[in-house]
């Protein structure tokens, strides 16, 4: 029989997890001991998520939880064995943090140690650093961390992240199920702890890097309003990189439940936006340097947040260090195979050798941080620098001459401090990074040279930028520096000085939420406290206190479904459209965009049916009547402008088309790659808004389209004219249903939301109601077009006659969501 624990683990797996929260839940105790650790992920039950829980936590002062995989804290075991003592890890990147916030701002730490500690001192462990230093540790079971952190963290993301394919098993390391399995284990053990300390309607939360990708979703789960960001301090990869990892859009929808997301560099960024369009559809604004995805009616924020240094911190270092100088090179490098050690080695090696002046004078300090993984490839680059060392010096040392002093141990920040203050330059090669803090450091004491692969790089305008891969450019970069002028020294030195670390402030909207999806689809809708679902049974009892209806609908999306390829309605849309057009009470107009023949052709069975074709540029009230024009097109020569401009671009995108309409002309990209043809569109509209800026038309961009028109003409006015036409013929209406699901029906409902006096009457009911839980002008939604049609049927049946075709009983029927 299977166990329960391996159950629960294949349900993580298959991202089925229950959500965190619940009414009821049990409280965890602070210490997750190893045997029942994964028995205890099921302990919360799924159907809470749609509330936003409040923790037994006391309000107080802001406070900020920093989540990450490990504790800014150093423990060791007491000599005589009477237990741990703690101290701040001063060199910490996570306790920096701390100083760039508010004063009164407190801070809790949740993360792991790094030293293990027996099942039965961990109680006591975290009372102590929950007390002393607020800091909540985790503990994971052995055989959870060891796939978590040097599985799946250290074989399968820290390689793909820095663009090394698994190819080969040796490269990186096949896709293995079991260590995601312990990943998604991991990531629930650390949302268990931020839950046990948080109060959700005042804390913020801010997770930390690629270790904990998956911890927004469980908290997202628990707390729908909770205000959340992730910062990942390493490489994000391109999406043709990217795409390799199985679970791709499981962990891209997990950051997207967070409400910032933070990136080193504006190529991280894009690359991540890239994947996010590329895989799951969506596309981001930028309105006025901020950048935005939509998703779901909330916006994640992207941000470009390049770490800097605690520069308090080394200048009170350095006051510790001499000042002796010398013609030394340094590099500070953590050991792993992409910081491109043994490059820099064999460059070095080629400045001896091409310039023999500087052999005996010029010293290379290479300093190796401990690797923080393993493996084949790890040892393996051990070898090579250790080979190139002994070569070096075997070649170019003599007695008192050392050309390379490679120190593969960890050097405490004063004793790095005083390496740089006798240092004429730090060299970094890093063939791929995150974002590199030792230029930083190395800044406030001296000046420096960088790699253009790592995280620093663009942000530093005084560099020297060299491709590490070119070991002969990269010697020549050396020379040149060590031989430079004190004067350009000093400029480069200024240059890095002055550059400012701007710090980001999220503000965090106040929307009604609510949690919808299983697993790794979960995700928080986020809209207007006002807007909420259409009730069938309250408009339908509407519809029959009424007499003079205006029943407007879009037809793309919103009858027929967007993804349909043969747009000819069915015989059900057109038996609907009959029952509620030949109702005497009723107006029913389809306003679309489609030109009149084919909406003329599609709609020919319902004789009573008007149609708004082209946004409403051309009307008619019945099919035997004639289409009327709403205004005249007049040849300005717009369209011998744009069309050129349409063609260009046309040739360029594969994949997109022009569509000539009478009064406009749309360029349809949906077809085209979506990465490219998003672009395109958004410089396309540039380019037609600026050749046709003295032309009476107006470019607008829509779902796959860019459209020009004149201007004048849209849904908007079509609606309006409806109405006046119903209040000149003696039919001042009472009851108006206006359906869309697009950005040209957002005029619609703005229109008829504030539509002119006497349009309507004073006791008239309106319902503006879009397709799809979104931001909208429209106060009222349905899911889909199965629901637009089942609305439309219980229409017609209370019309009297009911349509020949019908629907399940079951589709007919909706509830509101859930209070948040």
């Amino acid at each position: 029989m299977m166990s329960r624990s391996y159950t629960n683990l294949l349900d993580l797996a298959s991202g089925n997890f229950p959500a965190a929260g619940g009414g009821g839940r049990r409280r965890l105790p602070r210490v997750m001991t190893v045997p029942a650790i994964v028995s205890e992920l099921d302990d919360e039950q799924a159907n809470s998520v749609s509330s936003d829980a409040a923790s037994s936590s006391s309000a107080g002062t802001d406070r900020m939880i920093i989540v990450a995989n490990q504790l800014p804290v150093d423990a060791e075991r007491r000599r005589d064995g009477g237990g741990w003592s703690f101290s701040w890890d001063e060199e910490s990147l996570l306790l920096q943090l701390k100083d760039g916030l508010p004063e009164d701002t407190t801070v809790i730490y949740v993360g792991s140690l790094r030293v293990a500690v027996d099942p039965g001192e961990q109680e006591s462990v975290s009372q102590a650093l929950l007390e002393g230093f607020r800091c909540v540790p985790t503990f994971l079971p052995d055989a959870i961390f060891s796939k978590f952190y040097h599985g799946f963290c250290k074989q399968q993301l820290w390689p793909l992240f820095h663009y090394m394919l698994p190819v080969a098993a040796a490269r990186g390391g096949r896709f293995d199920r079991s260590l995601w399995e312990a990943y998604l284990a991991a990531n629930k053990i650390y949302s268990q702890k931020v839950i046990e300390v948080i109060n959700p309607e005042e804390d913020y939360v801010w997770v930390h890097d690629y270790h904990l990708m998956a911890v927004p979703t469980f908290l997202r789960r628990r707390f729908n309003r909770l205000r959340m960001g992730f910062f990942l301090h390493s490489p994000f990869p391109s999406s043709e990189i990217y795409r390799a990892l199985p679970v791709r859009e499981e962990i891209l929808k997990a950051l997207l439940n967070s409400d910032l997301i933070g990136f080193h560099t504006f190529d991280y960024a894009r690359h991540f936006l890239s994947c996010c369009s590329r895989l799951l559809g969506l596309e981001y604004q930028s309105r006025r340097g901020y950048i935005g995805l939509e998703y779901f009616g909330r916006t994640v924020g992207i941000k470009i947040m390049p770490v800097g240094v605690h520069i308090g911190k080394l200048e009170s270092a350095l006051k510790l260090t001499g000042d002796e100088r010398g013609t030394v090179l340094l590099g500070v490098d953590d050991l792993d195979v992409f910081k491109g050690i043994n490059l820099k080695l064999m460059a070095f090696e080629q400045l001896l050798k091409t310039h023999h002046g500087w052999r005996g004078r010029a010293v290379l300090v290479q300093i190796a941080n401990p690797a923080r993984g393993r493996g084949r490839e790890l040892e393996g680059i051990q070898g090579e620098i250790a080979q190139t060392c002994r070569r070096i010096n075997e070649a170019f040392g003599g007695e008192g001459y050392r050309p390379v002093v490679y120190i593969d141990r960890h050097v405490s920040l004063v004793e790095r401090l005083a390496f740089y203050t006798i240092a004429e330059c730090l060299i970094v090669t890093a063939v791929r990074d995150g974002m590199n803090l030792t230029p930083y450091e190395y800044i406030v004491c001296r000046q420096g040279v960088a790699a253009r692969f790592i995280g620093c790089s663009p942000s530093l305008s005084g560099a020297i930028r060299i491709n590490p891969w070119c070991v002969e450019s990269t010697a020549d970069a050396m020379r040149e520096v060590i031989a430079m002028s004190d004067a350009e020294k000093q400029l480069r030195h200024e240059n890095h000085y002055r550059y400012d670390l701007e710090r980001s402030c999220r503000d965090h909207f106040k929307k009604k939420c609510w949690g919808i999806g299983l697993g790794f689809g979960f995700r928080v809708v986020a809209l207007d406290p006002s807007f909420r679902k259409l009730d069938i049974a309250g408009l339908v009892s509407a519809y029959r206190r009424t007499r003079n209806r205006a029943i407007l609908l879009d037809y793309d999306g919103t009858v027929m479904p967007q993804a349909t390829i043969n747009k000819t309605p069915g015989k059900e849309v057109t038996s609907i459209m009959n029952e509620l057009s030949g109702d005497e009470n009723n107006v029913v107009f389809i306003v679309s965009g489609r030109g009149t023949e084919s909406l003329g052709e599609w709609f020919s069975p319902c004789p009573k049916l008007g149609i708004a074709a082209e946004h409403g540029y051309f009307m008619r009230r019945s099919r035997d009547e004639g289409w009327e024009t709403q205004g005249q097109i007049t040849d300005s020569g717009w369209i011998r402008i744009a069309e050129p401009v349409l063609k260009l671009y046309t040739e360029a995108t594969d994949g997109s088309s022009i569509e000539t309409k009478v009064c406009g002309l749309v360029w349809h990209h949906r077809d085209a790659d979506p990465n490219f043809g998003s672009s395109q569109a958004k410089e396309l509209q540039g380019h037609l808004e600026s050749v046709l800026a003295n032309e009476s038309v107006e470019v607008k961009r829509g779902q796959f389209i860019v459209e020009v028109k004149p201007q004048g003409i849209s849904k908007g006015l079509a609606a309006e004219k409806i109405l006046s036409s119903m209040r000149g013929g003696g039919r001042q209406a009472d009851f108006v249903l206006c359906i869309g699901d697009d950005r040209s029906d957002e005029e619609m409902f703005q229109s008829i939301d504030s539509i002119t006096a006497g349009a309507v009457s004073s006791g008239g009911t309106i319902f503006a109601c879009t397709v799809g839980q979104k931001p909208s002008k429209a106060k009222y939604y349905l899911d889909d077009t199965t629901e637009v049609l089942a609305l439309l049927r219980a229409l017609a049946e209370a019309s009297g006659n009911p349509p020949s075709s019908s629907l399940p009983d079951d589709e007919a029927s909706s509830s509101s969501p859930p209070e948040s």
